[in-house]
């Protein structure tokens, strides 16, 4: 089989698991965006979406050999890189907790207070988009996949239940909890008075 940009997913993961980095890299170049807005809203965070997607690419490039050309490589591709955000997850969790809630983050914090950065710049609807960004970070996991798999990546429950290993009604009830979670955090969010 020879190698083209127009070849389907299925036949670029079978010719970079026989070894083809051209073909791995052609899908590493149709799918780096899409996960990267999809962790850049799982994890709230630019760097560690960032980190999370260069994550999943080299553990899916490890498990090619173990892909199903039966299930959509895209699905397979967000499957992992949801479980490398989670893993990332965790393991930031267990940083702070060792070493102070703002032991890591502040670094991060330092580069965020740019004082060159005029703040009329600041439009009201990137608020918004950040507001909305956090607030989807601040979801637990499980609503969150859910969530950003069927409003942010166009995928059904059904579709979605299979990449999470959940069923349909399952994500059905977890997109729900998720929105009515959103609304209510963002609702006090804007609240007067409200940090």
């Amino acid at each position: 089989m020879s190698l083209d940009a127009e070849a389907s997913d299925n036949q670029l993961a079978g010719l970079a698991a026989a070894g083809d980095n051209r073909a791995f890299g052609i899908l590493v170049r149709r799918y780096k965006d899409p996960l990267y807005r999809l962790l850049r809203r799982y994890t709230a965070d630019p760097d560690e979406a960032y980190e999370a997607v260069q994550e999943a690419f080299i553990a899916a490039w490890d498990a090619l050999g173990r892909y199903d050309p039966g299930r959509p490589f895209g699905a397979w591709l967000r499957t992992i890189a949801i479980n490398k955000a989670r893993d990332r997850g965790r393991r930031m969790a267990v940083r702070r907790l060792v070493f102070g809630a703002g032991g890591l983050d502040d670094a991060r914090a330092a580069r965020a207070a740019d004082p060159a950065k005029p703040a009329d710049r600041m439009v009201i609807e990137d608020e918004d988009a950040r507001r909305l960004d956090q607030a989807i970070g601040r979801l637990p996991s499980a609503l969150k996949a859910a969530l950003l798999l069927t409003a942010f990546e166009g995928y059904s429950q059904i579709e979605a239940g299979k990449i999470l290993g959940v069923s349909a009604k399952t994500i059905e009830t977890r997109v729900y909890r998720a929105r009515k979670l959103l609304a209510e955090r963002l609702d006090d969010e804007l609240r007067p008075g409200a940090p």
